[in-house]
């Protein structure tokens, strides 16, 4: 059973979820386990509880509430179009997903035009949110935030509301926190992804996998991501069978050039997308000409490849 917050059971509310993938889906699970009534809507008819949008608000009281937890992007705008266009004044849209947050100012000018709320809410917690609880930062209408407490309440983890939980400003302001949240993330992950490398090689620690478990307690690096760290070892040791092929999903990307706009220094998370832009390049096109030039000015010794 997943942990709760004491005022749930009094204060339920009707919520409309669109798009039940791994997030929302488990955000579902959670909701309900705290008494909420959630009609769900997704492209997988496996998964869905109505056909489609129409049916989807057709099942709600007004007013409506309905969080959009789709895809970034197109898709989401799209939703966000079409919820305007079928929503009724006094409604409110939360959307939830990983966009920009560019993105939310234009989104709540849409829905303005037909009195429609929107609040936009950065959410963390990934796959394990369902148990323990979402990290939610949410940008909007002060008003609009104290509607959707209850929903809120539910989704963040058990405890004081400050825990958890933010309204961080203004419309974009939730999207933009979860933006940053994210790219602390990727230079998090790289140092300790380079401390594991260097323990692995230096030929002098013989248990690397019990050294990152003994910190996960009592040391100033221990964190959930150092957790997870450990549960990975655990399931792969060694590594064996993972590729170094790593993606993005944009939020690093974001952040970076929202620094670079701001002339905010940011060289960790710099390295560390960058890092991942090199683990997709099977041979380094940039490192090549490197070892070209070593070997002009110093006659240092080319590999030459097969």
């Amino acid at each position: 059973m997943s942990e709760t917050n004491p005022k749930q059971e009094e204060e339920t509310m009707q919520i409309g979820m669109i798009g039940l993938g791994r997030m929302g889906g488990n955000m579902v699970q959670r909701l309900r386990a705290a008494g909420h009534e959630v009609v769900g809507y997704d492209r997988d008819p496996e998964v869905s509880d109505v056909e489609d949008l129409a049916e989807l608000i057709g099942r709600l009281e007004a007013p409506r509430t309905v969080w959009v937890m789709v895809p970034a992007g197109e898709a989401t705008q799209a939703t966000v179009s079409e919820l305007g266009a079928m929503l009724e004044p006094g409604d409110l849209v939360i959307e939830g997903g990983n966009s920009r947050y560019t993105d939310d100012v234009p989104n709540a000018a849409l829905l303005a035009e037909t009195g429609i709320g929107y609040l936009d809410c950065g959410v963390s917690g990934g796959v394990w949110g369902a148990e323990g609880g979402y990290g939610l930062m949410v940008g909007g209408d002060a008003d609009l935030v104290a509607h959707a407490m209850p929903i809120f309440d539910a989704l963040r983890p058990a405890g004081p509301r400050g825990e958890g939980f933010t309204h961080a400003g203004g419309v974009g302001a939730g999207h933009y926190a979860k933006m940053v949240h994210n790219g602390i993330e990727y230079g998090l992950m790289h140092a300790y992804a380079e401390g594991w490398e260097l323990l692995q090689t230096g030929g002098v620690v013989t248990d690397v996998a019990g050294c990152f478990k003994a910190w996960t307690r009592g040391t100033v690096v221990r964190s959930w991501l150092l957790d997870l760290l450990v549960k990975a070892l655990e399931e792969a040791p060694d590594l064996a069978g993972v590729d170094e092929y790593t993606t993005d999903s944009g939020e690093g990307r974001w952040t970076l050039e929202e620094a670079v706009s701001k002339s905010v220094p940011m060289p960790v998370l710099a390295a560390a997308l960058f890092a991942r832009f090199a683990s997709r390049q099977p041979n380094s096109p940039s490192m090549q000409m490197v070892s070209a030039l070593r070997g002009q000015f110093g006659g240092h010794a080319i590999v030459r490849s097969e």
